[in-house]
């Protein structure tokens, strides 16, 4: 667990530091020097180093007699300004409880899943509000109207804020913060999950409050902005409203996308290293520990422990009556488990191997078993998976992981991937993701003959791995959170809107969207002139689509064919070559058709 929290910790250091936080650096910088009502002196002399930016108190004057009358020291200092705690405590909480309950309760309340978002903004504009506005600010203090403490409830506007500035910070983060947010959608709150949440969140809160408190010492140490006290809190309330409405309309994300993402080389060392890659995939069992034993396509058997249950399927196909197949009694047999999706094209590329492995090697003792882990909603539908298998020609059990309780046994995070289990019920060797399909089928040989030293086996099936060039252009998600290499009008999250190429030639492994569109979670819904412009390298290009309508392909200027889509999501060629190559690849879709991902070979 001190491992898992270290993981959370950097993950959240790193997370605070990245480009998708900087918009809100000057809010946070400018709540740490905003005083609220800790003093009413406009003039504290010489020496007493108030650390507010006092607020007038409206002309009033003292008569000689109060100012001539002794004063206690504790009564003469003013009391310390506790804002940019506040400030980060707020976020903190907030972060904390929302990503891992926030889907639990919208889903009982039924309300719409962007609510708190929208709740964000509403109190960032009301936090403007009050520091320009002292009446709205008194009005955001009552709820902490009956803490004793005369102080802490003077903070409860910063308190307030971030709240706010939680709700909006939950989007910025790598693997780490998506192990917790599947676990939140999941219901599943472990111990390990709560600690990993915990630890992200002050990992993020260390650099804002250095941020925050600098703010504060400025306010305390710059004279100017004593005197000038009025006159900064209406600049910073306006920068807040600025800020809301700046994310509203996804300005921000526009100046976020012109930066370089100068953490993504420590990010990846830290948040996919072996040993995070370990802790995040097994949060949720702590039976398969053992699996830490081993490693991604190791050069020889290793012991990585009992095989984890194949538990929580929702039901089988390609087995006798679809019924459930246990591990135990295949004891005596070598097994092979692939987790896989349909419309994954890096499945795909592996199905043939499993399918010439199942030949070669099913009268020895081989046996597979496809647990089908779903990435998108639509493949959690039976009928979509069946129906997927059938075209690939996937003959062997396949077990329906829709609540991806055995991906979690296996601490599985890829896909495709591999296990062989020995005939004891021991995991052996696995592999992630595609290749080394030559090193698999020698582990395959030699489990079998492990199990039976008089096994006569035919010779290896020879396959070799598809021309993969390390430059060819990446599986690409149309999410408006997953999305990567967009460029062009900032994306409306969820509502239709109407967008434009841009006028520079795309560089390799963009994509732009041109007419109207509605950019979604899962995917991107077609509206009038919808069309897509992806300038990719790879010798084919393959897109999910649904709906009913027509995809006319232009590859660089010229009509190629034209694409029926009909019926649920289904993964489409859109264009086919010998070699890989460079090409811009132009769509033009139907009213209503749905785009879910691209995918490259």
């Amino acid at each position: 667990m001190l491992t898992l929290a270290l993981i959370g910790l950097l993950g959240g250091l790193i997370t605070a530091v990245s480009p998708c936080i900087l918009p809100v650096l000057p809010v946070v910088f400018l709540a740490g020097g905003t005083g609220g009502k800790g003093t009413e002196r406009t003039d504290p002399g010489p020496g007493t180093g108030v650390p507010d930016w006092p607020r007038p108190t409206g002309g009033a004057t003292a008569s000689p007699a109060v100012l001539t009358a002794p004063e206690p020291e504790a009564a003469r200092r003013p009391p310390r300004n506790r804002r940019p705690y506040a400030v980060v405590a707020g976020l903190v909480v907030s972060f904390a409880f929302f990503t891992l309950l926030g889907v639990t309760v919208i889903s009982a309340l039924g309300l719409p899943q962007d609510i708190l978002r929208y709740i964000g903004l509403g109190l960032l504009v009301l936090i403007g509000l009050g520091l320009i506005f002292p009446p709205v600010e008194r009005i955001l203090e009552k709820p902490f109207a009956r803490i004793p403490q005369r102080q802490v409830n003077k903070e409860g506007s910063a308190f307030a804020l971030g709240l706010g500035l939680g709700l909006l910070y939950v989007p910025c983060a790598g693997p780490v913060l998506a192990a917790i947010t599947v676990a939140g959608a999941r219901g599943e709150i472990s111990a390990d999950i709560v600690v990993l949440t915990l630890s992200f969140a002050l990992g993020t809160a260390v650099p804002l409050l250095v941020f925050a408190l600098a703010g504060r010492r400025v306010a305390e140490r710059v004279a100017a902005f004593r005197k000038r006290a009025r006159g900064l809190r209406i600049i910073a309330g306006s920068l807040m409203i600025v800020l809301a409405l700046g994310l509203a309309f996804d300005v921000t994300a526009a100046i976020q996308r012109s930066l370089p993402d100068y953490t993504s080389g420590v990010q990846k060392k830290i948040e996919d290293s072996d040993t995070a890659r370990q802790q995040l995939s097994g949060l949720y069992d702590d039976s398969n520990k053992e699996l830490s034993r081993c490693q991604d396509g190791a050069d020889e058997l290793r012991s990585c422990g009992q095989a984890p249950p194949l538990e929580g399927i929702d039901s089988w196909f390609n087995t006798p009556g679809d019924k459930p197949v246990d591990l135990k009694s295949l004891r005596g047999k070598v097994t092979l488990i692939d987790f896989w999706t349909y419309s994954c094209i890096n499945c795909q590329r592996a199905v043939p191997h499993l399918q010439d492995w199942e030949r070669a090697y099913k009268d020895a003792g081989l046996r597979i078993i496809g647990v089908h882990s779903p990435e998108f909603a639509f493949e959690k539908k039976r009928s979509n998976v069946i129906s997927g298998a059938e075209k690939l020609g996937v003959t062997w059990p396949v077990a329906l992981d829709n609540k991806l309780t055995t991906w979690d046994n296996y601490r599985n995070r890829f896909w495709p991937a591999k296990y062989l289990i020995d005939a004891q019920g021991t995991v052996r060797y696995f592999k992630f993701g595609e290749g080394e399909y030559d090193k698999t089928e020698k582990m395959i040989r030699e489990l079998l003959r492990q199990a039976d030293p008089t096994v006569a086996l035919p010779k290896p099936t020879g396959r070799a791995m598809d021309d993969l060039t390390a430059d060819r252009t990446p599986e690409t998600y149309l999410s408006n959170l997953r999305i990567r290499g967009y460029v062009g009008t900032p994306l409306t999250d969820g509502k239709p809107a109407v967008y434009r190429f841009p006028k520079e030639p795309l560089p390799v492994n963009k994509l732009s969207l041109d007419g109207t569109w509605t950019a979604g979670y899962e995917h991107f819904t077609a509206g009038p002139d919808a069309r897509l412009a992806f300038t990719y390298r790879a010798k084919n290009a393959n897109l999910v689509l649904a709906g009913t309508g027509k995809v006319t392909v232009i590859v660089d200027g010229k009509v190629t064919r034209t694409v029926d889509v009909s019926g649920p999501p289904t993964l489409h060629r859109l264009t086919d070559d010998r070699n890989p190559r460079t090409a811009r690849l132009e769509l033009r879709l139907d009213k209503g058709l749905e785009a879910y991902a691209f995918t490259f070979g």
